[in-house]
């Protein structure tokens, strides 16, 4: 009886010592989890009518207001921390093709390099760091970018989206 008890005891400090690493190396290995990244909704928008409208930041140096734009782009939360960032995008539009993309503001309030000939930004010149490209109405997509801290402009570049309002300024800060 006395080495069943003993037998018993054993098992049991065996047991709770392997319990007792376990929860030791979950802690330890929390501490070592990458933070989730920030999770921003986007909303590509239109208002189905077309007008001639300042080309894309003109709107704020004009003072224009831009609830008259006739496209835009939603951006919630309009501000994260640096890191790792989600845009989850969908094109509210019910007839109109849209995309986004992240462009990196090395000069806020400065214009976009934009390609007059073909009514749209210069991608290549304008800080590029990523694109959920041409979403038919309705659709979505999802853009993971490593962004440093300082000022973007989420854009619509299809020819002429841009120039209708369809951009939104993103700050990520440190």
């Amino acid at each position: 009886m006395a080495a069943v008890l003993k037998e018993i005891a054993m098992r049991t400090m065996l047991r709770r010592a392997a319990l007792g690493f376990a929860a030791a190396m979950l802690m330890a290995g929390s501490a070592g989890v990458v933070q989730a990244a920030s999770l921003v909704q986007i909303s590509l928008w239109d208002k189905g009518a077309s007008m001639e409208m300042p080309m894309g930041l003109a709107y704020a140096a004009a003072g224009l207001d831009l609830a008259k734009a006739t496209m835009g782009i939603k951006a919630s939360p309009g501000a994260v921390k640096a890191g790792e960032v989600t845009f989850k995008v969908i094109n509210d539009s019910k007839d109109t093709v849209h995309e986004m993309i992240v462009m990196y503001l090395a000069e806020p309030g400065k214009p976009l390099p934009y390609l007059e000939a073909e009514n749209r930004v210069d991608e290549d010149k304008s800080g590029d760091k990523g694109e959920v490209s041409e979403l038919d109405p309705g659709k979505s997509g999802t853009l993971t970018v490593d962004l440093k801290a300082g000022k973007y402009l989420l854009i619509c570049n299809v020819p002429g989206h841009y120039g209708a309002g369809m951009w939104a300024e993103f700050t990520v800060t440190p």
